[in-house]
């Protein structure tokens, strides 16, 4: 895990303004549900922020499942044999971590989350903004329970649906209505003329 040193100065100000968005009643509903979506024997972390992203960071599932919290989390949403990310052993090398920690926000990305919901690694990694990191998760489980597939483990209150677009299906009775109509509306301006209407831009002649 990366130790930042202290902040000062401006960054320091919208450092503090950035934690003050994270929310530990979120923290906790996250955790819930990561442990019930992982399932095996994952140890809970102590309620804070910098716990938190320790345990995102460095926990693993198991003694006997080597395998980092957030790519089990999103290998844990696919049937068995399509997992997007590869099982990569614990290691304690930066550039290993932060890869997954990177894998995990791209599987993300290609499972239904929004751009604009992903957080970047370093918020993550320097825990520059560990409320970008909660809304993330939030909207992960959020598509999750969305899809319904059977893949979704927990209380299905902690997150909500995500709206789905409305798609009207029409009979073929009603298309052919429809094609009669767009006809007869064709066919009552083929009379229609332009004698009388000045062209933009041309002279009128005044009688």
């Amino acid at each position: 895990m990366a130790n930042r040193g202290p902040s000062y100065g401006l960054s320091k100000e919208v450092q503090e303004k950035i934690e003050l968005k994270y929310d530990l009643d979120l923290e906790a509903l996250l955790v819930d549900w990561i442990v019930a979506q992982c399932g095996g024997n994952l140890e809970r972390p102590q309620p804070s922020r910098q716990n938190f992203q320790t345990w995102l960071m460095d926990g693993t599932v198991s003694m006997h499942e080597n395998e980092q919290i957030l790519c089990r989390l999103i290998n844990s949403l696919y049937p068995h044999g399509n997992e997007p990310i590869k099982k990569i052993l614990e290691t304690q090398m930066a550039f290993k971590q932060m890869e997954k920690i990177s894998q995990f926000l791209q599987a993300a990305e290609a499972y239904g989350v929004l751009t604009t919901d992903i957080f970047q690694t370093v918020d993550l990694w320097e825990g520059q903004d560990m409320a970008a990191v909660q809304r993330t998760l939030m909207a992960l489980g959020s598509v999750a329970l969305t899809k319904d597939d059977g893949h979704y483990r927990g209380d299905r209150d902690w997150f909500h649906r995500k709206a789905q677009g409305y798609r009207r299906e029409f009979s073929e009775d009603q298309l052919r209505q429809g094609q009669s109509l767009i006809g007869l509306q064709m066919g009552s301006n083929r009379g229609a003329s332009q004698s009388g209407m000045t062209g933009y831009g041309s002279h009128r002649q005044i009688m």
